[in-house]
C-alpha cells in the first residue's frame, strides 16, 4: 500500500484522499477477485484517477463506466461519479468480462473498452501495468 500511495501521488496531492482511494480500489479489486495492479492500471488509463472524468461517449467516473450498466447491474439512482459505486461497477463489469473470456485479460479488456477485436486500449492498460503499477512480488 505504501509503495502504490508514492505512485499514485502524481495523480493526487492529497495523501489521507491517495491511501482512502486506494483502500477502495483494493477492496472492490478483492471482492471481484481482480489483480489489484490490473485494476490501477485500468483507472490510470481511463479517467488518470479523475472521479469527475466523463468521455465525449458518457462514460463516467474513475473507470469509466457507461451509465447502461446502472439498468444492467444496478440502480437508476446509482452515482458513478461516486468513487466507491464506480469502483464496485467498474470491478464487477471487468471480472464479468474476463470470466466471459474465459482469463483473456487482452479479450476481456478490450470488451470493457467497447472494443473487442482491436489492441490498442489493451496494450495501453498492460503499458501502464508494466510501467507504472507492476509489482514483483
Amino acid at each position: 500500500m505504501t509503495d502504490m500511495n508514492r505512485r499514485l501521488a502524481i495523480y493526487l496531492s492529497d495523501s489521507h484522499q491517495r491511501l482512502e482511494l486506494l483502500k477502495s480500489v483494493q477492496r472492490e479489486a478483492l471482492r471481484a477477485s481482480l489483480d489489484l495492479q490490473l485494476v490501477l492500471s485500468v483507472i490510470d488509463v481511463e479517467s488518470r484517477f479523475t472521479p469527475r472524468a466523463r468521455s465525449s461517449a458518457g462514460a463516467q467516473g474513475l473507470m469509466q463506466v457507461m451509465p447502461f450498466w446502472k439498468k444492467e447491474i444496478g440502480r437508476d439512482s446509482d452515482n458513478l461519479f461516486d468513487p466507491d459505486t464506480n469502483l464496485r461497477y467498474g470491478c464487477t463489469i471487468l471480472a464479468w468480462y474476463l470470466k466471459v473470456e474465459k482469463g483473456d485479460v487482452t479479450r476481456a479488456l478490450a470488451r470493457y473498452n467497447g472494443s473487442l477485436g482491436k489492441t490498442r486500449y489493451p496494450e495501453q492498460v498492460m503499458t501502464s501495468w508494466d510501467a507504472r503499477w507492476w509489482i514483483d512480488s
